[in-house]
């Protein structure tokens, strides 16, 4: 736990101590520095690669923070590389594309055959190994001496440490932190030490604290992980204890297992048995662990668990065959687990000044550090946090049950081979609309989304409405088939489904798009304050019914979301939102400028579904009394209709670029809608549509995907959204020169339409030499079954972001030449969807 004292002028973080704030006291419940966490037993292995651009940046800052330091003689880090090798040919090619998240991300990475494993390794049986992925600058960390090395900058720059002391309560007042209640381990009086910022990072201890003291869960799951050492073995007699490891650490992801020097032992990591996941209760208070010597992260070696992975590592090193488990030095080690594997950081909704940083591992210890410290001292943590943000789970789905289960199922899938499209398996079916039923009926293939269960593609629409079989079509050819990785969580219904969407009509369930009212008197105002300070990039519609597409901004100028605003009512707002960190925003900008507005979620409770298409208006018009024709229902506007007798929020809105609406009603409406509007559509051959048709639909108009495309790592200017930046925010942009950017998300064409990249791919000057560095990466990507090509937007210098450079992705082991494309690249007057 980490604080700041009220009043003091400075604060620093105790992990970065390079930041001007310095009155800060940490209070550690363990000894100094073996505390008792998840640090003191880590295999300090730190891989680079990620398909997270946020997770491998944390993990380089880490290693550049730690490289080259001792304390008190001893390294703390190693450079030692990593290899991560390949005995089935799906590894192999997981392997390439990891290659291509190294690339993407700036790390040093090259592809080697299970000869070049077998020099950097020797003693390898390499027999079953068909080839590996070398990073030289992958390291081991020590943690301990990680700690202690980052507790003394700490303290060099005026902050107090004290431990053996615990905390016991966090005191607030008037909706902010004010202090936190101590006491010593073992016995004494509780005291109080005041402070006006708070940051807890209990680690494993972090789901019981948060329960007990803030009465909160948070979803993070402490999980044992089996960790054993061989005897000591003759290979390895010479390796002192001081230099530990020479060889690269090894990463044996088929059996979801990695081996290390120790010594002269070789230590095994184990994810290939069940989750063990460990309650509160079972984690030794400090007052056990001081008791028995045991560190609480520490449990008892579960040998039946471990036996697979050991009798691999006895085939992958023979050495290790007439050796055996030194199970006094075994052990399973605790570690935290999150649903979506990310750590959890930032600040505390509902305490002003109470920030976490938790499910933090050695690999990402002192980038979250830095991080944290120039969040909590600046507002700006300097890399996009949506991925690592503790308030981007919505707070009505998470329940203990909820984090358990998906916090296990991420310890499962730690090595596994993880499609980008992949979707849990967990709790499916927990929130539905009120047309699922419906949808089933209809063959819906579902993935899900905020714990909603969304259609990717119905199997009906493989066949007409007269029997025959719908042909899947790429323009004006059939559809080619796919390569096998992005095959999956797809269909050829997907071209069938977009083609009818944009020659007639279709409906999307929307329902599980998170939305927001926000009402009360001076919400206006409200709003438009945050535009004249530059944080909203456009000010409110004067009237009623008027709907705006803004971007809420950092005040770096980053892209934080994009919503549309839509004025129901003099001082009352819908908001289409990206997700719950859209709403812990502007509760945040409320807190800080003393307003009192009523904010709830839209989405609960209601449904959606998205009328899109050449026909929607003649679909809806016989359902609704009121004049839709397009002057009296414009393009941006909303309205309350009655539609089939159905009372509905419509909004004239296109994600797809087609004419239509999204129409939202209480979900007691729900079923009877989507009955209604098929009824109403089947003259016009009405077909519901999947989530991978909208996405394609998108990307052949250029609507940019938050979280994917944009963050706050990007400008308005730089994403290609300045059309949504208006006045005062345009002013502040401009003074600041963030108007001309120096990158940008470009559109590109591959050049043959049946090829097909996912996302997360580099990009390469067109003839780049191997070993060059990549110019950029891929965001989106999918084909566009209208225009007849495959599309994908990449971020690129801006100097090769014109019109026609040439370019090639990286996919696996080819590169796919493409050129830089016009965009939109259909409807550039937008036309259709005004209509």
């Amino acid at each position: 736990m980490s604080v700041r004292a009220e009043g003091a002028e400075s604060i620093s973080s105790p992990m970065w101590a390079d930041i001007s704030w310095t009155d800060v006291t940490v209070v550690e419940q363990g000894p100094l520095y073996a505390t008792g966490g998840s640090s003191t037993h880590a295999p300090g292995f730190v891989f680079q690669t990620s398909g997270s651009k946020a997770s491998s940046e944390l993990a380089q800052r880490t290693l550049d923070k730690l490289g080259g330091i001792e304390v008190g003689g001893q390294w703390v880090s190693k450079r030692v590389g990593g290899i991560e090798i390949a005995t089935s040919e799906e590894r192999l090619w997981e392997l390439h594309r990891r290659h291509g998240f190294a690339e993407a991300w700036g790390v040093p990475s090259r592809l080697i055959s299970a000869d070049e494993v077998a020099r950097l390794w020797p003693g390898l049986d390499v027999s079953g190994i068909h080839g590996g992925l070398h990073t030289p600058t992958d390291a081991v960390v020590k943690g301990v001496r990680a700690v202690e090395f980052q507790a003394g900058r700490a303290q060099e720059g005026g902050a107090r440490i004290i431990d053996r002391t615990r905390v016991v309560g966090i005191r607030t007042y008037g909706g902010r932190v004010s202090g936190v209640d101590v006491e010593p381990v073992g016995g004494g009086e509780v005291s109080s030490l005041e402070a006006d910022l708070v940051i807890s990072c209990a680690g494993l201890w972090g789901p019981g604290a948060a329960r007990e003291m803030l009465g909160i869960e948070i979803p993070m799951l402490p999980v044992e992980h089996g960790f054993g050492f061989s005897q000591p073995v003759s290979s390895l007699r010479g390796l002192d204890e001081p230099t530990e490891v020479v060889k690269p650490m090894l990463r044996h992801q088929d059996h979801a297992m990695y081996l290390r020097e120790w010594g002269q032992r070789i230590a095994i990591g184990a994810y290939e048995h069940r989750p063990l996941p460990v309650e509160h209760e079972q984690i030794a208070s400090p007052e056990q662990a001081q008791r028995t010597g045991v560190q609480p992260s520490i449990h008892p070696f579960t040998r039946a668990d471990f036996e697979p992975s050991w009798q691999e590592a006895q085939k992958l090193l023979p050495e290790l065959r007439d050796s055996s488990l030194d199970e006094s030095m075994s052990f399973n080690g605790i570690f935290s687990f999150t649903p979506d594997d990310g750590p959890m950081l930032g600040p505390v909704p509902g305490v002003d000044g109470l920030w976490m940083a938790q499910a933090v591992w050695v690999t990402q210890s002192a980038g979250v550090g830095q991080i944290m410290a120039d969040w909590v001292t600046t507002g700006d943590p300097g890399i996009d946090t949506h991925g690592l943000d503790l308030r981007r789970f919505d707070p009505s789905e998470v329940s203990k049950r909820w984090t358990a289960e998906r916090s296990a199922e991420s310890y499962d899938e730690v090595y596994d081979i993880v499609h980008p499209r992949a979707t849990t398996l967990k709790l499916r079916g927990l929130r539905t609309p009120p047309f699922y039923e419906r949808q089933r009926g209809k063959g819906a293939v579902f993935s899900a989304a905020n714990s909603w269960e969304r259609p990717l593609w119905y199997e009906s629409n493989a066949t007409l409405a007269d029997g025959r079989p719908a042909v899947p079509m790429l323009g004006e050819q059939t559809l080619p088939p796919r390569d096998p990785w992005s095959a999956q969580y797809w269909s050829p219904i997907v071209a069938v489904e977009a083609r009818q969407m944009r020659e007639s009509v279709g409906l999307v369930d929307m329902s599980s798009l998170p939305r927001l009212w926000l009402s009360g008197p001076g919400a206006t105002d409200f709003l438009n304050g945050l535009h004249e300070e530059g944080l909203l990039s456009r000010p409110m519609g004067k009237s009623v019914g008027s709907v705006v597409y803004t971007l809420m901004l950092s005040p770096e100028g980053g892209i934080l979301s994009d919503v549309t605003i839509a004025r129901t009512d003099e001082d009352t707002y819908h908001i289409g939102a990206n997700g719950n960190l859209d709403a812990a925003w502007l509760r945040e900008q409320m807190d800080a400028r003393g307003v009192r507005l009523e904010l709830r979620d839209a989405h609960s409770g209601s449904c959606g579904l998205g009328l899109w298409g050449p026909q929607a208006r003649e679909v809806l018009s016989t359902l609704v009394d009121e004049d839709i024709s397009h002057e009296a229902f414009k393009f941006y506007r909303c309205r309350e209709l009655s539609v089939g007798g159905v009372p509905v929020l419509a909004m004239r809105l296109s994600y797809v670029g087609e004419l239509g609406w999204e129409l939202y009603a209480p979900a007691e409406f729900g079923r009877y809608l989507w009955d209604e509007l098929m009824a109403a559509g089947k003259p016009h051959g009405i077909l519901p549509v999947g989530r991978r048709a909208f996405e394609s639909l998108r990307l052949e108009k250029g609507f940019r995907l938050w979280g994917t495309d944009m963050t706050r790592e990007h400008t308005p200017a730089e994403a290609g959204v300045s059309f949504a930046v208006r006045g005062a925010a345009a002013e502040k942009l401009a003074a600041e020169g963030k108007d001309v950017p120096s990158r940008r998300l470009s559109c590109l064409l591959l050049d043959d339409p049946s090829e097909v990249v996912m996302g997360h791919e580099p990009v390469y000057a067109e003839g780049a030499a191997s070993g060059q560095a990549p110019i950029g990466y891929v965001t989106s990507a999918d084909q566009g079954y209208t225009i007849g090509q495959s599309i994908a937007y990449a971020w690129l210098p801006a100097e090769l972001a014109e019109v026609g450079s040439r370019v090639e992705i990286a996919y696996f082991d080819r590169r796919i030449p493409a050129s830089v494309a016009q965009e939109p690249l259909l409807d550039p007057q937008a036309l259709r969807m005004r209509a």
